[in-house]
């Protein structure tokens, strides 16, 4: 008899259930892998096109600045070509001006996608097309050299809406550029964060796969081979997941350094425009008032002269002939002071530096002080006994120190006290403006008034510019005093806030050894004192050269008169007698220290006197230091007062 078969149901149950729990749960975590590794490689794609797009913008401000600097660097060279008239002055000009079209079109380019950015590169576009046809006239009429018409065309152009139009253009694609860095910065920031942590979440999800494939291990013998293999699959994804990490961490550390450095950068960069840009402005308007004065003071020289000429010659005339002729003669002297106060500016001036006790000098002022401030104002001097000396024009000192209490009295509306302060002071580099290292006297004037905000303050060494009413003040006072500062070799600062009163603060630099040298004063009387001695005028500009001639006939000399510095040493060779040489200072060709350097050379007898309204660059100013000069408009008396100093310091040829 045969054994009966098992029944079915006394069978084992099947672990097919089991298989599907663990395949569904396999699927899920392969699934959340997958999902990690596209989240990770989106926030990656997200911070590189962040990093791309910042890149973009800092290349369209860096478009945007060079534009507006060579707007400006041509504009200046134009302002140059327009009182020289130079040609390398014009062409310097229309290639900062081809720049400036080709930085345009590169910022054309750069902003094409940026819908918002498009039309108003559009419109910037215009207007420099617009400035273009503005600044043609000055440029025509320089190239034409038509002095008067390209200045006056020059000063018509700068007046033109179009200058602030295209500042306000140029600030609205820096503000939209620099608000799309901000944000960008803040998108990149969010995409490594979001990277950070979905590398963690991989880091965790690597260990889940060791512990599921540890426990599958368990389940059953048969899948031995496949937990094994899940296994190594899941550490080589931890690996790889780590890795990821550390890289991810690695590169986020390099763009948060990189985007502090570019911020850094950019704001350094920024500061320096503005700069260069304050800079460039005075230079060119410094350059201007220079220029204008000098023939200003060619012109008044002819008139001083021609009416002294009369004046003196005039007998037995009608009282009001005399009259009319010292009001011309008072008219012309103040143009004259009119110009010094220009040429301060400018520092193109000759100064008449000597050692000077500042100390002194400002409390001898104190008397000076009272009567101009009144009894209502109270001035304050808090001056070091050990004061340090200094190495300037005392004349032009007195002048600053004066206009900047003046300044003062104005800011307390007529009642207060204005202190008056001296110090010592060792100025390290870059610490005060841009002076250089070293030691230095500081002279302080402060009040107590109305103070100045901030734009007034940018503004305030201008020229022409003044907070005072129409005909109380010229706006030339603190820009004089900047330009004696910086000619001095020192600087001045102005520290103020609104309400709170200001205080000015000028630096001379210290002078220890006290150098002294008999300089031309003021004009004495004039007389007919010569004896027949032969001097020689140098002196490009006719008029000026007749009436300096006719002068000299006058006070008893025997002029000769030269056109320029070549005709001079030719008519030396056989002029055996000449005593003084009078020479300009700025003149085609040679100038006069290059005369006067020759003369030395071969007629070493011969003495020399510089005459001059407008020193030029800074070079020629240097080669007059010690010299003696004689300012242009001067006076019969002055000349004569001239020629009498040079000849004491000479003997006649052959003695």
């Amino acid at each position: 008899m045969t054994a009966p078969l098992p029944r079915t149901s006394d069978a084992e149950p099947p672990n097919w259930w089991q298989n599907i729990w663990v395949r569904a749960g396999a699927m899920a975590v392969a699934l959340l892998l997958a999902l990690l590794v596209t989240l990770v490689g989106i926030a990656n794609a997200r911070r590189d096109t962040a990093l791309s797009l910042q890149r973009h913008s800092y290349e369209v401000l860096l478009a945007i600045r060079d534009f507006d600097v060579a707007m400006a660097r041509a504009e200046a060279a134009l302002g140059r070509f327009a009182i020289s008239g130079a040609p390398p002055a014009g062409r310097a000009y229309f290639d900062h001006w081809a720049l400036a079209g080709a930085r345009l079109d590169t910022l054309t380019g750069f902003t094409a996608p940026d819908p918002v950015q498009r039309p108003v590169i559009a419109a910037l576009r215009v207007l420099y097309e617009r400035r273009r046809a503005e600044l043609d006239a000055p440029a025509r009429s320089a190239g034409t050299r038509q002095a008067w018409a390209a200045l006056t065309a020059f000063d018509r152009a700068g007046r033109s809406p179009s200058i602030d139009q295209l500042s306000t253009l140029v600030d609205r694609v820096s503000r939209h550029e620099r608000a799309t860095l901000t944000s960008l910065s803040a998108q990149a920031e969010r995409s490594g964060a979001q990277s950070d942590i979905l590398a963690t979440l991989l880091s965790l999800l690597g260990v889940v796969l060791s512990i599921v494939g540890v426990v599958l291990g368990t389940l059953a013998v048969r899948a031995v081979h496949a937990r094994r293999e899940a296994g190594r699959r899941a550490d080589v994804a931890a690996d790889r997941a780590g890795a990821l990490e550390l890289a991810v961490e690695a590169r986020t550390r390099e763009l948060r350094d990189a985007n502090v450095r570019l911020q850094v950068e950019a704001t350094t960069r920024a500061a320096a425009e503005a700069q260069l840009h304050q800079a460039q402005k005075m230079e060119a308007v410094g350059q201007l008032t220079g220029g204008i004065a000098h023939d200003f003071n060619n012109m008044l020289a002819v008139v001083l002269g021609g009416l002294e000429l009369a004046q003196r010659r005039l007998t037995n005339s009608p009282k009001d002939v005399a009259r009319h002729l010292d009001q011309a003669l008072d008219g012309a002297t103040r143009a004259a002071a009119l110009t010094r106060r220009l040429l301060a500016f400018a520092r193109a001036e000759p100064l008449r530096p000597e050692h000077v006790d500042a100390a002194r000098l400002i409390r001898g002022m104190r008397d000076l002080l009272d009567r101009a401030l009144g009894e209502r104002i109270v001035v304050a001097l808090t001056i070091a006994d050990d004061c340090w000396a200094t190495w300037c024009d005392p004349h032009q000192l007195e002048n600053a120190v004066l206009n900047l209490t003046v300044n003062a009295r104005d800011a307390l509306d007529g009642e207060g006290r204005v202190d008056i302060i001296t110090t010592n002071c060792r100025v390290a580099a870059d610490e005060v403006g841009k002076l250089a290292p070293g030691d230095y006297l500081r002279i302080e004037v402060r009040d107590t008034g109305c103070g100045m905000d901030p734009a007034v303050i940018e503004r305030a060494f201008e020229p022409f510019f003044t907070t005072k009413p129409i005909g109380k003040g010229t706006g030339l006072g603190l820009s004089q005093i900047f330009g004696f500062a910086r000619q001095s070799g020192g600087d001045i600062l102005i520290s103020s806030q609104p309400g709170a009163g200001t205080g000015v603060s000028l630096y001379l630099p210290r002078h220890i050894a006290e150098v002294a040298r008999p300089a031309i004063s003021a004009p004495s009387p004039a007389t007919a004192d010569g004896r027949g001695e032969t001097v020689m005028v140098v002196e490009d500009d006719p008029r000026v050269r007749t009436s300096t001639v006719e002068a000299l006939v006058e006070l008893g000399y025997r002029p000769i008169a030269c056109a320029c510095g070549e005709d001079a040493l030719s008519a030396l060779r056989t002029e055996r007698d000449v005593r003084l040489v009078i020479s300009d200072v700025v003149m085609p060709g040679m100038t006069g220290p290059d005369l006067v350097a020759a003369i030395r050379a071969d007629h070493p007898h011969v003495a020399t006197i510089f005459v001059t309204g407008y020193v030029g660059d800074a070079d020629t100013g240097d080669r007059l230091r010690g010299q003696d000069v004689l300012r242009k408009p001067f006076t019969i008396a002055g000349l004569a007062r001239a020629v009498r100093t040079g000849l004491a310091t000479t003997e006649p040829a052959g003695t």
